[in-house]
């Protein structure tokens, strides 16, 4: 199950038959779980009959962006309590005049300096002052604060201090009162980023915890037997039961189930590069697979606030189909800002007047009014085109010209998008192919790869609800992570193998706990690198946890690097000495793999189709309409051509042709490009 801004994503599948199968619900913001149950009954009518259950939650994103976690009071260690508000000094709009760094989640008057201070190799050189503690267990008391993050100085080498500390405030103020401690939210050097990241976790966690909460609490009201399992930003999951410790994890889970998706789907058909663009009703998601695996960080920013943790990387923009065009100094722009579910575009007659971008595709034609989202609303043509029409009398534009325009804006932003994260990591987007989903997603999907020059565009089954069977598609994952500073010359590589093992013990201990058995345990680790004297690092994959003792590591790791930072930033140089700063380890608990029904081939070149008029490049032209439950594998056809189905429309502009391919997916390239 997968929250998006719009609408909640179901994806089912039957062990017995093969057979998945999809729908979505209205999301319903002011209570999440109302719109996950109700799009979860219409699929299962008895949750008894669940055996297994992921739900990718957008809760503790939403209280990020909108500012509305709760209110926190940040204990630091005395003296240097004002890291996290003086934070980092790049300018990250260096010609912005009006450039301001991001507004802490915290204002200074919550920060309270504690006594107590350990060295930088985690000794203890002054002890904790607990009645300074208690102290501040007063003041959150009085102000009415909802969590507490505590950051001491060096407790990712030393974390007593904050785990007193922690004691004596559940102690002054309830067992359930939210303390997250800086070790635990990222056990890892740089004190702001640190700081950040407990910061985060405390200020979302409460949301997180009561959401978790009442959804596991009404699903098993309803009678299901199994834990409930939440998406991490990491790509894998966790029990809801981990996931309420650990909230921080889950802040990007539901953009996430994309790219999982786009893995899974690079092992089905050999493609090694997929470029995944997700386009809901809000944003615009774009990930990356390289070489069949997501691309994931050990960082993550959102508005400018950084948070330490694992991260598929995924680049996010304003624009869905819900984006409200807008007019700015006499020009056209499309989003960030959007419509939503309530009320919506225009065309949801549910008192929306703005133009969105549903609005513009509704009027050149592009989207079946009868059949969207599977029959479960009934779009208004003349509401679309009254809104569209309203916009366009400002620019002198009949509203057929002002559709195209506006969709015009929001495929070249999003084409920005990509080149983003492609371009400006030394990817070229030719190389790969486009993978569309969401419910958008295949409607512009290949305007954006003819602008891009991409040869290729697939569009898979269920694209709308793509996310949440890419959920269905992941593992059970916990990452952890091990400050490890030594220059390449002071390195012992026996102690850092010994260190990795012990990490992947944790590991494959931790998945017991999440109803792993020993046969599906595995792990994975890597360590942070860089030049000696810079500042910041790429992570280096290791083959495993006994490399490090073997004779030539130092030799092997270091042109692993090399070739990375050669690709990263362009330039490497090879023979410098390189320094040693954090261990990673990923223990993954194996679900085993859903085994779908082939899709099956078809028998004649002919299919059900019926023809009508949709607008291109200016004109009303003959296009094919065609359901994609009446498209089998070999079927194959010239654009333009409209392709409907339950979660999305995809469009095959002139100049592009389709074929189905043995997975059911739709493969589309421009006749160009052949």
């Amino acid at each position: 199950m997968d929250i998006g801004g719009t609408f909640t994503d179901v994806v089912t599948y039957d062990d017995e038959t093969g057979e998945f199968q999809a729908t979505k619900a209205s999301t319903t913001p002011g209570n999440l779980s109302d719109g996950v149950l109700a799009g979860l009954g219409s699929m299962v009518q008895q949750p008894s009959d669940i055996d297994f259950l992921v739900h990718g939650t957008t809760q503790g994103l939403n209280a990020f962006l909108e500012r509305r976690g709760v209110s926190v009071l940040l204990l630091a260690t005395d003296g240097v309590e004002d890291s996290y508000h003086i934070a980092r000094g790049p300018r990250t709009r260096l010609y912005d005049l009006h450039y301001r760094k991001p507004t802490p989640l915290v204002p200074r008057r919550d920060v309270l300096g504690i006594g107590g201070r350990l060295t930088a190799d985690g000794s203890e050189l002054e002890p904790l002052d607990e009645q300074a503690v208690r102290d501040a267990a007063r003041v959150a008391r009085e102000r009415g604060h909802g969590a507490i993050a505590v950051a001491f100085l060096f407790s990712y080498k030393n974390p007593a201090h904050e785990l007193r500390a922690r004691e004596i405030l559940l102690a002054e103020l309830g067992e359930d009162f939210t303390v997250s401690l800086s070790h635990e939210s990222a056990k890892e050097w740089r004190e702001y980023e640190r700081t950040s990241s407990a910061v985060v976790e405390s200020y979302t966690g409460p949301i997180v915890r009561r959401y978790l909460i009442d959804l596991e609490q009404r699903l098993n009201d309803q009678g299901l037997t199994v834990p409930l399992h939440v998406m991490q930003s990491s790509g894998g999951i966790l029990t809801a039961r981990s996931a309420r410790q650990r909230p921080l994890q889950t802040l990007l889970s539901g953009p996430v189930g994309g790219a999982i998706a786009c893995s899974e789907l690079s092992r089905r058909t050999g493609r090694p590069n997929l470029i995944g663009v997700d386009m809901g009703g809000t944003s615009f998601d774009v990930s990356l697979i390289v070489d069949g695996e997501p691309d994931v960080s050990a960082e993550a920013q959102l508005e400018g606030l950084p948070m330490l943790m694992s991260v598929v990387n995924i680049h996010t923009v304003g624009a869905g189909g819900g984006s409200v065009a807008w007019i700015e100094a006499g020009g056209l722009r499309v989003g960030p800002r959007s419509a939503g579910a309530h009320p919506g575009p225009a065309c949801y007659a549910r008192g929306g007047t703005e133009p969105t971008v549903t609005d513009a595709n509704l009027v050149l034609g592009r989207i079946d009014p009868e059949g969207f989202a599977g029959g479960q609303l009934t779009l208004d043509t003349d509401l679309a085109t009254a809104a569209v029409a309203g916009l366009g009398e400002q620019l002198e534009l009949a509203p057929v010209a002002m559709a195209e325009g506006m969709c015009d804006v929001a495929n070249s932003k999003m084409a920005q998008a990509i080149r983003t994260i492609t371009v400006s990591r030394g990817i070229e987007p030719r190389d790969s192919a486009l993978v569309a989903f969401g419910g958008a997603g295949p409607m512009h999907a290949a305007f954006l790869a003819r602008e891009l020059g991409i040869a290729e565009t697939i569009v898979p089954r269920f694209p709308g609800a793509f996310s949440a069977w890419g959920m269905l598609q992941t593992r059970i994952r916990q990452d952890y992570t091990e400050p490890y500073f030594f220059l390449d010359v002071d390195l012992d590589g026996s102690d850092m193998a010994a260190v990795l093992h012990r990490m992947e013990e944790t590991g494959r201990n931790a998945l017991s706990h999440e109803g792993v058995g020993l046969g599906q345990r595995s792990a994975t680790h890597s360590v942070d690198i860089r030049y000696a004297a810079q500042e910041y690092t790429l992570t280096v994959p290791l083959r495993d946890a006994d490399e490090p003792a073997e004779p030539g590591f130092l030799k092997t790791v270091a042109e692993r690097f090399a070739d990375l930072h050669e690709s990263r930033y362009g330039h490497a140089n090879p023979g410098a000495p390189i320094e040693f700063v954090t261990l990673r380890t990923a223990a993954f608990g194996d679900l085993g793999r859903l085994a779908p029904q082939p899709w099956p081939t078809a028998e004649s070149a002919e299919f059900p189709h019926r023809v009508r008029q949709v607008v291109f490049d200016g004109a009303a032209r003959d296009t094919v309409v065609v359901s994609r439950d009446d498209l089998l594998a070999g079927h194959a056809f010239e654009g333009p051509a409209v392709i409907v189905e339950s979660t999305a429309t995809t469009v095959v502009p002139p100049q592009f042709s389709v074929r189905v391919d043995g997975h059911g997916s739709l493969i589309i390239r421009g006749k160009e490009q052949k």
